[in-house]
């Protein structure tokens, strides 16, 4: 099989991995070593996978497990390395080659995963696990009816794993959802507590909303286009900090940033008490910085209007202080999944306009998908849309990727979440992911994928990065090297370089840096959030706007 990053998902072809006449995995008594990695003590997990390679050495269980517990524990080289060595001893089993399917993903090689699980699924395609492998892959490729079908099959051959369980439950509808979702969370399983603490406020989140029902989110406007200038948020008198836009809540003003980076519509305490939104339920945020979560809540908007379009019945998340970094907010370009998106740099302007009809599409009404328990794009399995068992998708959802004939040049992306994260080529020499983030003032990649290509220096203070997680230790700066991704090839120099091992363990995948707003600021970006695809247009040298003072 021939495979790209970007295409081999194409060829996922269901009928040729379909589980036909497949037993379904008992549910009896697990080994020892996996009642402790349920119960999160990996340690000895490993120890006695140890101690069964020793009588067994190719036992394709316990080196699997070694692997996922090495996982777990944030050893991602050490789990690489061990699967590595796993498939060597074991080239054509699928235990083994689906453990280092999920190395290769949290390691932020995809395109490598999706070969591995192929393989997988070409030894047994009875394999609940590497239906799983395939599931998540599909998602982040936006492959969503797949990625749907793919994760009730692993959950038919196996009901009984908790990773495979916990996947299965967001295709559900929702009522579905909160009830496996509280079942879910009553026996151990492995996930880590911050994982599990999120989940419980999302599960209060539905709970609330379920019990005190409220208008869905919907566009009340009669238009369905809008087009207007970015808003300049100052650092001082001359400096431009960041572009935003002008929304208003509730009729209150606020200008929120535009910000790929970021996920919903998230708010200040004081801009979400002018507009009087009160909490469903508590929740906490986090991003780039060192200090961890901040506390905040979720609220309903009963009206959001930005440009000439007016959203009624909304989520808004709100932080829990006087500002986001050090401004009212942030708007997640995801919200506006339903549209199709242009951030223009050089006009200093932005577009909301239709997506390309899909083919046995029903046009739904568009909405703002700010709300945190569902899909953020339309037909992700985690919709509320019921569920179809149908190989071929429902008219209403999920769908897989559609490229429309005039996006046929356009650049698929991973999206994780509200994530857009693009492979990037450094220097010609090695290929790793990168965030395309319009709320970082620039460009940055982590210290160890600087050093593969270029040197190193200490900022000693020069620089200071913030987010939302507060500010950043240990911030270096990398000397010169160029970067190529989608259409695009972009040389850089005194790079900032931080760590982002917090970002990368919640992607679920390992980021290498940010695409910033100084690599992008002479482009117009197109985003198709519903397809994943993106569109960069060079603009050096027709009509640029510049404005001065601006920092790149």
């Amino acid at each position: 099989m021939r495979c790209s990053w970007a295409f081999c998902i194409l060829v996922f072809g269901i009928p040729a991995f379909a589980a036909v006449n497949c037993p379904v995995a008992p549910d009896g008594p697990t080994s020892e070593a996996r009642q402790a990695f349920l119960l999160r003590n990996f340690d000895k997990a490993i120890a006695l996978d140890q101690a069964t390679l020793a009588h067994s050495p190719n036992d394709p269980d316990a080196l699997a497990g070694i692997v996922e517990s090495l996982l777990r524990e944030e050893k991602i080289d050490d789990a690489v390395a061990a699967a590595q060595k796993a498939q060597q001893a074991n080239p054509h089993n699928a235990v083994v080659l689906t453990a280092l399917a999920d190395a290769q993903y949290r390691a932020g090689m995809p395109w490598k995963a999706i070969q591995s699980l192929h393989d997988a699924l070409t030894a047994d395609p009875c394999y609940a696990r590497a239906h799983l492998g395939y599931a998540r892959i599909a998602r982040i490729e936006s492959f969503y009816a797949t990625a749907s079908q793919e994760a009730r099959t692993a959950h038919t051959l196996d009901p009984h794993d908790p990773e495979i369980r916990s996947d299965w439950i967001w295709t559900l509808p929702t009522a579905d959802r909160i009830r496996e979702l509280q079942d879910y969370l009553r026996s151990p399983s492995g996930d880590d507590p911050e994982d599990v603490r999120h989940m419980r406020q999302l599960l209060d989140f539905m709970q609330r909303s379920a019990s005190e029902p409220h208008k869905a989110c919907r566009l009340v406007s009669a238009t369905t286009s809008t087009e207007f200038p970015f808003a300049y948020l100052m650092e001082d008198s001359e400096h431009i900090r960041a572009f935003g836009l002008k929304v208003r809540l509730n009729g209150q003003a606020a200008q929120l940033q535009i910000d790929t980076g970021a996920g919903g519509i998230v708010v200040s305490r004081s801009v979400a008490e002018r507009a009087g939104l009160k909490a469903v339920s508590q929740t906490d945020m986090g991003g780039i910085g060192s200090q961890g979560f901040k506390p905040g809540y979720t609220a309903y908007a009963d009206s959001i209007r930005v440009g000439d379009l007016e959203f009624q019945d909304c989520a808004v998340r709100v932080l829990d202080s006087r500002s986001v970094v050090d401004q009212d907010g942030l708007i997640g370009m995801d919200v506006f999944s339903d549209f199709l998106v242009t951030l223009d740099y050089p006009m200093r302007k932005m577009t909301l306009g239709p997506l390309p009809p899909r083919p046995g599409e029903l046009a739904a009404p568009a909405t703002l998908r700010s709300d945190p328990s569902s899909g953020n794009a339309p037909g992700d399995p985690a919709s509320n849309a019921p569920a179809s068992s149908a190989a071929a998708p429902a008219a209403h959802g999920p769908f897989d990727r559609y490229t429309a004939p005039a996006m046929k040049n356009w650049s698929p992306i991973y999206r994780v979440g509200h994530e857009l994260l693009l492979p990037v080529t450094l220097d010609r020499k090695t290929t790793r992911l990168f965030i395309l983030d319009t709320g970082a003032w620039s460009t940055t990649i982590t210290p160890e994928a600087a050093r593969e290509v270029t040197k190193l220096h200490s900022a000693d203070g020069e620089l200071e990065v913030r987010g939302l997680s507060g500010k950043v230790k240990d911030v270096f700066y990398a000397d010169k090297l160029t970067l190529y991704f989608a259409n695009l090839s972009q040389p850089a120099e005194q790079v900032p370089a931080f760590d982002l091992s917090s970002l990368s363990r919640n992607t679920g995948m390992e980021v290498s840096g940010l695409i910033g707003a100084n690599t992008i600021d002479l482009t117009t970006l197109d985003i198709d959030y519903r397809d994943g695809l993106i569109h960069f247009d060079y603009r050096a040298n027709r009509g640029y706007m510049h404005t001065p003072g601006h920092q790149d």
